[in-house]
């Protein structure tokens, strides 16, 4: 199988494991106690064997990204840089199709839809900054967990940015979107210089 066919059953096992998941607690409050225990018991069975899938495709496709070793550099040096991770890693490659597809890290933030765009409504003269709907969700809600978990749980860059901008009156919403914008400007740069992310950092400081 290829890494996106691989992929796309982990998204599908995934989001079924949530739904269940969200029945065993939404539904203790309004079903009899013996009715309750036999559901539970079928869908904690279920979420037990989507957890079995789930750890089989994941090693499917670690084995396939070591396989290739053009595969395999992208996905250490994405790792590099700050506040991407794994799964962060391997979406980029299957949705960028290895970095191939999209070569422009703005216009890939158009497409994730972290890339705010000026608009204008009927004949007001009034304009301000909205993100495209028109995106893709899968990509944008990874971005979304990576920007928040830097920005606000980790101590670094990102987060003593967020931090600045969020103490200067601007709205958490639109950092947060800036975060997301950034961690996908470093994703590209590692794959422009073909260099990890710490050593692209080190040439700009030693830049005059």
């Amino acid at each position: 199988m290829s890494l996106q066919q691989l992929t796309g059953e982990r998204d599908m096992y995934v989001s079924d494991k949530s739904r269940y998941q969200g029945q065993l607690t939404d539904q203790e409050r309004f079903m009899r106690k013996k009715d309750y225990k036999q559901k539970s018991g079928r869908l904690k069975k279920l979420i037990r064997g989507l957890e079995e899938s789930l750890s089989q495709v994941e090693e499917e496709i670690k084995t396939l990204i070591e396989s290739d070793e053009t595969l395999c550099e992208q996905h250490r040096q994405l790792c590099t840089a700050e506040g991407i991770g794994d799964k962060m890693a391997v979406k980029m490659i299957v949705v960028t199709k290895g970095f191939t597809d999209f070569t422009d890290a703005r216009k890939f933030c158009c497409h994730a839809g972290v890339a705010p765009f000026s608009y204008s409504s009927g004949s007001s003269i009034r304009s301000r900054n909205r993100v495209s709907q028109r995106a893709d969700r899968s990509i944008k809600a990874l971005l979304h967990i990576a920007a928040l978990v830097v920005a606000t749980r980790c101590k670094g860059e990102l987060h003593e940015y967020y931090e600045r901008k969020v103490a200067e009156g601007k709205n958490k919403m639109s950092v947060l979107n800036a975060v997301r914008a950034k961690l996908v400007h470093r994703m590209f740069a590692v794959i422009r210089n073909n260099q990890d992310y710490q050593k692209i950092m080190l040439i700009h400081l030693r830049e005059p």
